[in-house]
């Protein structure tokens, strides 16, 4: 019986090799490559084979191996005594191998299987050998040359045991000739790996150019590799496999000229199929791929002694089995690191960034040389070592130390605040204020001062300031859709009223006293009340303006979480700015036309002039909202509210006071000039 076997080996530099020798030799290169070996298990014609013990083995193909051979045919040998040996497994059958040389590239890996198949013949389907005994193949490392063999393999239907780590591609049965794996599952070896650095906080710190070449050959354990073990395992699941089917085969009857022969390779299949068994070591090997377990890993330490004596101990393990998050167990206090040290070693060459920082690269050095940079603002690190920093949420705010989120305080200009109180107390009084001034001009209705500057406007200015200051409290308390809307709406055209009635009041005073000149025709205008027109008229424009803002981009509840440290500022977004300005612009202009056309009017006849008056409340008038602008826009929050509302309050008592001040001190404190007489006295001194 014979079995096929491949591996990595090195390339022979002469030509055929001149007998079987183990170690190094002067005629092999350097140059690695990949050759098939195969490993013979034959019945020698030369000895009857009875019922009392084995043949011996009948011959070796010589071919000259290089330095490799004992790290993956040593296995093969041992295992060869170890099964000869056991009278449990394959009775009167003694073991051998063959070893082939195959090159990668094209026809040269298969040009040796061939020659395997079928002599030195170059002819396919003819042999000019003896009647060949092979039961099985045995191939790796590489995947690719175990499939490349395959396909001549599979024309023999050779069962082929791969031997290299598991390869889902190779399982595909509708692409390769049927594999069989020997390696057990190693899907959770990476995260064994990940898991053991994660729990010291190492990192994989080799360069892109890095080899395992470069270090010392000494480190590395020289006990049987995981391959030499696969190897170990396959020729003990083909001895096996071999074994049930020749027991299987002596419990039917053969037929005819069947007796006496070996069962082909190709009935081996099914038995190897099914294979399940327990090696010498205690552990299970399964050649079925959906029945296969994934491998649990020892984690071995090695002890060190004097005079260079080693033991390796075990110190944990990691099962895939366990749950996530205790597949690793480790005895941390059995490790032994270094002589003379307990301590764990670093893989960086900077200390740990705490909790508040992040890892930040220095240039032209290892992955694990770093700084340690603090968070940026409103970003955390609640880890050690992180690489980035996260983002608070907008609600959520960083600590001091960077190390946590915390919720916001929502700010806003609140009633109960105290800027909040005492905007809401001075715009309480000043519109009690007016509405007091309002009832006494009505008091005095008939007296001279009222009648002097047309009372039906001094009633319109009057209730316009007292919306004007009620106003105010929309922007005080928490914002919502509807008082956003509102805030702008009702303070754009109950300030636009009061602007155009003084306007109407300036026009007023001008058209009196060109009236009462000779020769003038401009008394009709004064005694129709065109001044009057000003009102509505100034009015329905900016209620136009104000549409088109509510329209376009109306003004909106917004959050700002910037301006405040640990705030989350509630407030009224403008919407449209092109639109707020429009609006403000407008009366601005109102404003400067009735401060023009006062300015005008105040070198006119003192007794019935007010043209003074007006000219100095819309001096103040402007100045607050020329003020206004450049502070509100400096200012955040909700202070940037507290202005706006301090601006309306400002401008309309100013307005107030200029206008109605002097009459109302008249009327109080003076009632003897409250009459015309009393103004042609005054005249006359």
């Amino acid at each position: 019986m014979q079995l096929l076997f491949l591996s990595k080996l090195f390339q022979f530099r002469d030509g055929p090799a001149k007998g079987l020798r183990f170690g190094s030799s002067p005629e092999i290169s350097a140059r690695p490559v990949a050759s098939l070996w195969s490993y013979s298990w034959v019945q020698d014609p030369a000895e009857d084979v009875g019922s009392e013990g084995r043949a011996t083995p009948f011959w070796f193909s010589k071919y000259e191996l290089g330095p490799c051979w004992s790290a993956l045919q040593f296995p093969a040998v041992f295992q060869g005594k170890e099964i000869n040996k056991n009278p449990n497994l394959l009775y009167n059958m003694t073991l051998g191998f063959d070893i082939y040389n195959v090159d990668f590239g094209g026809w040269s890996t298969l040009k040796n299987p061939f020659i395997w198949l079928s002599g030195q013949s170059k002819i396919p389907n003819y042999t000019c050998m003896r009647e060949s005994n092979s039961v099985a193949a045995l191939t790796g490392i590489s995947g690719i040359t175990s499939a490349q063999i395959g396909t001549l393999l599979g024309l023999y239907r050779l069962p082929q045991l791969t031997f290299g780590n598991l390869d889902p591609v190779l399982s595909e049965q509708n692409k390769f000739h049927p594999f069989y794996q020997i390696a057990s599952k190693d899907t959770s070896l990476a995260n064994a790996m990940v898991s053991l650095m994660l729990h010291f906080h190492w990192n994989w710190n080799c360069p892109e150019d890095a080899s395992l070449e470069w270090l010392p050959g000494h480190i590395f354990d020289m006990t049987m590799s995981e391959v030499s073990y696969n190897i170990y395992n396959a020729v003990y699941a083909v001895a096996h496999a071999l074994h049930k089917m020749i027991l299987h085969q002596t419990e039917k009857p053969l037929m005819g000229n069947m007796k006496g022969r070996l069962p082909s390779s190709a009935q081996l299949h099914p038995f190897l199929k099914k294979i399940q068994f327990h090696n010498p070591v205690g552990e299970q090997v399964i050649l079925d791929e959906k029945d296969k377990l994934e491998a649990e890993y020892d984690i071995v330490n090695q002890w060190n002694f004097p005079e260079g004596l080693e033991l390796k101990v075990k110190v944990g393990l990691f099962s895939p089995y366990a749950p996530h998050g205790h597949q690793l167990s480790l005895s941390e206090e059995m490790i032994e690191w270094a002589i003379g040290t307990a301590e764990t070693p670093h893989s960086v060459c900077s200390e740990s960034c705490g909790a508040g920082f992040r890892k930040s690269p220095q240039e032209e050095k290892a992955a694990c040389c770093f700084d340690c940079a603090l968070c940026p603002e409103n970003e955390i690190s609640n880890e050690t070592d992180m690489e980035q920093c996260v983002k608070c949420a907008d609600h959520l705010y960083a600590s001091t130390k960077k190390n946590q989120c915390l919720l916001r305080d929502e700010s806003f200009l609140a009633h109960g605040d105290p800027l909040g109180m005492a905007l809401a107390c001075m715009a309480l009084c000043l519109s009690t204020l007016t509405a007091a001034v309002l009832g006494l001009f009505v008091k005095y209705q008939d007296t001279a001062i009222v009648k002097a500057n047309n009372r039906t406007l001094s009633y319109i200015l009057l209730t316009s300031l007292i919306f004007c200051f009620l106003c105010a409290l929309l922007f005080i308390g928490r914002p919502n859709t509807a008082t956003c809307i509102l805030q702008q709406i009702t303070f754009g055209v109950v300030f636009t009223v009061a602007v155009s009635t003084v306007l109407a009041k300036t026009v007023t005073v001008v058209l009196a006293f060109k009236a009462t000149c000779p020769g003038r025709r401009m008394r009709w205008l004064l005694v129709s009340g065109a001044p009057n027109l000003l009102i509505p008229t100034c009015t329905l424009i900016q209620v136009s303006l104000c549409g088109l803002w509510l329209g376009s981009s109306p003004p909106f509840v917004d959050t700002d979480a910037h301006s405040e440290h640990g705030h989350l500022i509630i407030l009224c977004n403008k919407g449209s700015l092109t639109a707020f300005y429009c609006v403000l612009g407008y009366l601005g202009s109102l404003a400067l036309a009735s401060f023009t056309v006062a300015f005008l009017a105040r070198n006119l006849p003192d007794t019935f002039n007010e043209a003074k008056f007006l000219t100095f409340s819309m001096l103040v008038f402007c100045s607050v909202w020329l003020t206004f602008l450049p502070v509100y826009h400096s200012a955040r929050g909700k202070v940037m509210v507290a202005v706006e509302v301090f601006s309306i309050l400002a401008s309309g008592a100013g307005l107030l006071g200029c206008i109605f001040a002097p009459k109302c001190y008249i009327i109080l404190f003076m009632p003897n000039r409250n009459f015309l007489h009393g103004f042609k006295d005054k005249r006359q001194r």
